[in-house]
Parts: C-alpha cells; structure tokens; sequence
C-alpha cells in the first residue's frame, strides 16, 4: 500500500497489530464500497454511458488497490514485491482517474466542446501509461536489498534515497492531481455561476442559487478535491516527518496515515459513484419486489418522480440556455 510502505520503525509487535487491523479494516470498507460501483456498471445497461465509464475505471482501480491492500506478507519473496508495486500502482491510477472526470467537466462546461468520449482512448494511455511508469521509476530506483515487508505491507523502503523516490514517484503527482482537480472545479462552478446570474438577470428573476438541483450537484462537485486532500494529508505529513526525523516516528499519526489512505476507495465511491443515476437504476429494479416489499422501502421522493424523465448524464448535464 502506497501510504504505508515507507512506515518504517521499531514498531512493537502489539503497534504492528493495530496498524494491520486499521489497513484491512478500512481496505476491506473500501473493497466493499469500490465493488459495489463496479458491480451496478455490469448489472445496469442505463449506467454504461461515457461519463460514468470514467467512474466505473476510477472504483476499478480502487477495488483492485484495496483488494491487494488486504492480501498481506505472506513472504518476503517476489510476492510480497509483486504486491508493493500493484499496491503502487492501482493508488497511482485511482488519482488519476479523478483528473480525467475534472477535465471532462471543464471540457464540456468551460470550453463547451463534445468530442470528449473521442479522447478516452487518450485517458487511458495517460492512467495506465503514468501509473506504470512512476512504478517501473519507483522500482529502478530502489534496492531490493533494502527493502522488506513490515506486517501487512511490502516494498518498505529503508534509506533517503529510497524515500526520495518513493516521494517523487506517488506524493508529487498525488498533490499535482490534486491541484489540478482544485482549479478544474473552480473554473467550472464559476462558469456556471456566472451563466445562472445572467439566466436570472434577463428573465427578472432573483437569483437563488439554491433553487437550482443541476448547481447543487456542481456545488458538491467542488467539494470532490478535497477526498484526496483528507485521505492522503496525514500520508504526506508523516512522509515529510519521517524524512526529517527517521528515528522518531509518531504512532497515532501512522494509523491517521493508513487508515485515511486506506478509505480513498469508500470516499470516491459515495462521491462520485453513488448518484442520481445508479440510485434511480436501483430503484427501478425495485420495482420487480411486490407491492407490500416495496412499501417498506424508503424510496426519496426525487428519485420516484424522476422516474420516467430522461435519464440525465451526471457529469455533463448542464447547458446554456440560447433562447435567453
């Protein structure tokens, strides 16, 4: 795992058993929640359009960095390398997934362009392209000879020099994804602002931003930056903390570190995958229960009479009216 390989120390064997329970546990909340958007994009034909494709690689990535997450040093041999590095590289591509649904939105709503499921094969070439090479970077610059597996996790890196690149590798591209994301969803919810203001002002009416459901969801948007910045921000300080003062490590800052980093899956799943769209999906399928089943199920409102409407692409569902 990305956030705890450079977790270094004269841990106690009782410190290790915390810190391993606070990663599976977390993991495993993560796995399940990472999953489960995974498996509503097979089983739901409606969600297979390109905006949420975009979420459905984001929570594979994720799924699969959870699931080699938990798996464990069951050697100090080439599976436990083998494990380092998909740990490294899956995180890697989870981040990166984010900067591909922020661009799509700048993309479509800043620059009002339409071509961007022509671009996917271009997202996947810089996902995967950028993981794989921070990890094959990441791996050439290390010693095997200097690393070992600690608990749960391998491909610790013992050394600055081996800390260096772990930092260059994953916690620089990490805040550049992150500030990338920051800008992106600025620049978009004050286009969009700005575009309500007008739409208010020509027909006479006051402006309500909270009277708009489409500006809601683009205010929650910009809250989506700061899932990295709350699962990584304790990683980042115990990093610097760890490369500044390697004999002294903090306890309760390592589990912050592994348990935050750890529930990255579960926070993208709720924010990104458990929308509008696949809640109405679900609610359908409902439908097939009996009638006294379904009464006892909290249906929300919005979702029944939203029913029968078009079903509206989450990411790109907002458009300037021209008649005004």
């Amino acid at each position: 795992m990305a956030t705890v390989q450079a977790l270094l120390g004269n841990w106690t064997s009782e410190e290790r058993r915390i810190l391993t329970t606070v990663n599976s546990a977390t993991s495993s909340l993560s796995l399940l929640g990472s999953g489960f958007i995974v498996l509503c994009y097979y089983l739901f034909k409606d969600l297979r359009k390109f905006s949420f494709k975009l979420v459905f690689f984001l929570a594979l990535s994720d799924m699969l960095f959870s699931f080699f997450s938990i798996i464990g040093d069951p050697s100090k041999g080439l599976f436990c390398y083998a494990q380092g590095y998909i740990t490294h590289f899956f995180c890697v591509a989870s981040f990166l997934w984010t900067t591909t649904i922020a661009f799509t939105l700048h993309r479509t709503v800043v620059r009002h362009k339409t071509d961007v499921e022509d671009i996917e094969p271009m997202f996947h070439l810089y996902v995967w392209g950028t993981s794989l090479v921070t990890t094959v970077v990441r791996s050439i610059g290390n010693h095997h000879g200097h690393l070992r597996g600690l608990g749960a996790w391998c491909l610790t890196q013992l050394g600055t020099t081996g800390k260096a690149v772990h930092f260059i590798t994953f916690y620089i591209p990490l805040w550049g994804a992150i500030l990338f994301n920051g800008i992106t969803y600025f620049q978009v919810i004050r286009m969009l602002n700005n575009v309500a203001r007008m739409a208010a002002g020509m027909s006479n009416r006051l402006y309500q931003p909270d009277g708009r459901p489409d500006m809601k969801a683009l205010n929650r948007w910009g809250y989506y930056p700061l899932i990295l910045i709350v699962s990584w921000m304790f990683g980042t300080i115990n990093r610097i903390h760890d490369f500044i003062e390697p004999r002294h490590e903090i306890f309760w800052l390592s589990v912050l570190d592994v348990g935050m980093a750890s529930l990255m899956g579960l926070f993208n799943s709720i924010a990104y995958g458990f929308n509008t769209s696949v809640r109405r999906a679900i609610y359908e399928r409902l439908d097939l229960l009996p009638e006294r089943f379904r009464r006892c199920l909290p249906i929300p409102n919005s979702i029944s009479k939203s029913r029968n409407q078009p079903h509206e692409n989450e990411l790109v569902s907002l458009k300037i009216d021209q008649q005004n």
